[in-house]
């Protein structure tokens, strides 16, 4: 199916072309028509898979069929997002999708000047794209009127409650007109989001291109065993071993990150460090240095796991596996996507292997395991080995059971004629 067919205008089908699209990929061809129509959706869809796109392109041809009547333009469209960075990454998506229609948009979350906001939010904006609690402080401050929004958009919502954003959605969706549009874009399904979903959709349309909480085809995923204080050995010997020149690796915490990044350029490694206590502006050049290359290692904490857009990023490492199974799927999104391929690689210590069952267990699938010569864990500490140990004595006593059972049993007496 071509852009053509999906309804579009002619200016979007130009600026689609202008960004090199050719041809929509499954969550825009059953996403957009929906849209157009005016259905509420609740739409499952991985990372990568064109989902911005999804519901930018209907949106603006949406609010660019119905201009308004007021000279100052409010918001006429509202985009909710879980962190700094996908508010970035999706803003700049409507930025260059609406310049054909003369449609204007901005991006507003916290750490950056809150009077800049201001100033752009005055002189009147269609869509704003922006993270709950910045957009709260706005409606707050009498900054932001959403009294005439028309469509709201909860982008990556699993992750919005995830990070504890549920009454402030909720917050948002009361200063809504009662009729508005929703749109829900999920990574995963669990019961929170069908929830929500009955909280704030109205009859919607269910559209998934894939089964919920699968990676990407093209991600390759495996797992290093390895002991907890040898992970950052094996992490060096296996950036210098293939060579890596662009990957993302993922702690669990932010002294896990800075920690580790200077370990990396002990190792000579150049390496850089993003999350929350890190300012925002840090954070943007600390990615534009990463994209261009300039930093060949970025470790990431989950404030990170969303909103990443790097292209053709080659692999993702879990130096530390996620407690929440679910973030395992945001944080490998950040590779193979949108058709290109890509490697996810796990370094699981003994004391993450229930972390590692968890997530087996949400995929439906066993990662494969491989080992590098001289990073083998010791016999004790190898879980396939204590499982196979575990499943021998197991045998052994049930054998030495039955036996036990017959030994003990007394012979029957003979009946008497």
């Amino acid at each position: 199916m071509s852009f053509e067919k999906l309804g579009l205008r002619v200016e979007l089908l130009k600026a689609v072309a202008d960004q090199g699209y050719t041809e929509p990929t499954p969550i825009q061809t059953r996403a957009i028509p929906v849209i157009l129509e005016g259905h509420d959706i609740l739409a499952g869809a991985q990372t990568g898979t064109g989902k911005t796109a999804a519901f930018a392109l209907p949106i603006i041809q949406i609010l660019s069929q119905d201009q308004p009547v007021k000279k100052k333009k409010q918001p006429r469209a509202l985009v909710l997002v879980p962190t700094r960075e996908l508010a970035a990454q999706v803003g700049k998506v409507i930025q260059d999708f609406g310049r054909r229609v003369s449609l204007r948009s901005t991006v507003i979350y916290g750490g950056l000047n809150i009077h800049a906001q201001i100033a752009r939010l005055n002189r009147g904006v269609d869509i704003v794209v922006a993270t709950p609690g910045r957009l709260l402080d706005h409606v707050g401050r009498k900054t932001l009127d959403i009294s005439r929004v028309k469509i709201l958009v909860l982008d990556e919502a699993d992750r919005m409650l995830d990070l504890g954003f549920l009454d402030d959605i909720l917050a948002v969706a009361s200063f809504m007109p009662p009729k508005h549009q929703t749109l829900l874009f999920s990574a995963t399904y669990p019961d929170s989001i069908k929830r929500l979903a009955d909280e704030l959709l109205n009859n919607p349309r269910q559209i998934e291109t894939v089964r919920l909480n699968l990676v990407a085809d093209g991600v390759t995923q495996v797992v290093y065993r390895v002991e907890k204080l040898r992970k950052r050995e094996l992490l060096t010997a296996l950036i210098r071993k293939e060579k890596w020149q662009q990957v993302i690796i993922f702690t669990r915490t932010r002294y896990g990150a800075d920690k580790l990044t200077g370990q990396l350029l002990k190792d000579g490694i150049s390496a850089a460090a993003i999350h929350s206590s890190k300012s925002q502006s840090i954070r943007n050049r600390t990615l534009e240095e990463f994209k261009h290359r300039s930093v060949r290692v970025l470790v990431a904490t989950d404030v990170a796991a969303r909103g990443l857009d790097i292209h053709s990023l080659p692999q993702v490492v879990n130096y530390d596996l996620p407690e929440i199974p679910e973030n395992y799927v945001h944080r490998i999104g950040r590779t193979g996507r949108a058709g290109e391929k890509g490697v996810a690689i796990s370094l699981v210590c003994d004391q993450e292997q229930s972390l590692l069952v968890e997530i087996e267990r949400l995929l439906n699938q066993k990662i494969p395991v491989k080992r590098l010569t001289g990073f083998q864990p010791r016999q004790n500490h190898d879980p396939d080995i204590i499982a196979a140990k575990r499943e021998i004595r197991e045998k052994a006593a049930k054998k030495q059971k039955k036996a036990t059972g017959l030994s003990t049993m007394r012979p029957r007496k003979k009946k008497k004629p």
